[in-house]
């Protein structure tokens, strides 16, 4: 006999899809946990699990007055209104490296699979066509050189895949600080020096005014010509006319994309490439990452339900409008 909910637990939803199974050694006993949400589980929900592809807007936030907490699964927060959370005093909750380790293996994945030709000669092999075989020039990741723009966690070990490919690696931040502990063998460069030295370019970037269309017409002027772009960052920071151009003149021999603008992506030319590889924004998901990212944003829920520090927060402003309205978790 199924057991009862216990109705007096604060009520956690989610928005977006989210197998109960995720989250439930975390929140078992602490939250009642309701995986498909309608307006009334709303109107009393205190915490809740987003998923990358739901919108958490003024109106979401109008029909949930008791959010104190929303937990995003993943880093990005383009689909969140993060200040508008901010001053109703709800924590926006991240989940950063849980699925960094499966993001950057995508990120190289891609980029071997662009360099080896496994699309052309797969081709090759099905169609009868044994004999072009010479004509389909297989490159090398060993000795070439990587390029990483945005070098936080996945950044960091995508890096580090790379290095024990035998790449070098330059890498190039233009939202913060390269931390203080760069290793030794990886070289900082301006985003112009690593265009013109990378043989494989990986974007691994946060979204705004400053990184919207980074590359775009200039940036990919400045590339090493016959060089490989690989984006599962976010699908705005490439300006998609601007690679199908430089993919269709031969500056770029290759990319790779997890990420689009919008998704899911529309009929664009560049997709139907055959030098174009293309997943649909689920390198970061992985079966051990998903569990990890649920578990982790589980954590993150129960820690401010509970009134203790969450591990990451989108704005850190949200401390000061907690204090300001008090804090009654």
């Amino acid at each position: 006999m199924t057991a009862r909910p216990d109705r007096s637990l604060p009520v956690v939803v989610a928005l977006g899809s989210a197998d109960p199974a995720l989250v439930s050694g975390v929140l078992d006993g602490h939250c009642r946990f309701v995986p498909a949400p309608g307006d009334a589980e709303l109107a009393v929900a205190a915490g809740a699990i987003v998923r990358a592809d739901a919108r958490v807007d003024q109106a979401l936030l109008g029909k949930a007055p008791g959010l104190k907490v929303i937990a995003r699964t993943g880093v990005g927060t383009d689909l969140v209104d993060v200040p508008a959370a901010t001053a109703r005093g709800i924590a926006v909750v991240i989940t950063p490296g849980a699925g960094a380790a499966a993001a950057a293996e995508g990120a190289i994945g891609m980029a071997l699979h662009l360099v080896k030709r496994f699309g052309p000669l797969t081709a090759l092999v099905r169609e009868g066509r044994w004999a072009e075989r010479a004509g389909v020039g297989v490159g090398d990741l060993d000795g070439a050189t990587l390029g990483v723009v945005g070098y936080g966690r996945i950044g960091q070990r995508t890096a580090a895949l790379g290095a024990a490919f035998g790449m070098r690696v330059i890498a190039h931040d233009p939202v913060a600080e390269p931390p203080g502990d760069v290793p030794g063998d990886v070289q900082g460069a301006d985003l112009g020096d690593l265009a013109a030295r990378s043989d494989v370019i990986t974007l691994h970037l946060p979204l705004n005014e400053q990184t919207r269309h980074l590359v775009g017409d200039a940036f990919l002027a400045r590339v090493k010509p016959g060089a490989v772009l690989v984006n599962c960052g976010r699908g705005g920071l490439v300006d998609t006319d601007a690679v199908w151009r430089a993919l269709a003149s031969g500056r770029l021999s290759g990319v790779g994309l997890d990420v689009f603008d919008p998704e899911p992506p529309d009929s664009h030319p560049l997709y139907r490439h055959p030098d174009v590889v293309l997943t649909p924004h689920l390198m970061g998901l992985s079966r051990r990452a998903t569990a990890a990212t649920f578990t982790a944003a589980a954590r993150g829920v129960l820690d401010v339900l509970c009134g203790r520090e969450p591990q990451a927060v989108a704005d850190p402003a949200w401390r000061t409008h907690r204090c300001t309205q008090g804090d009654h978790s």
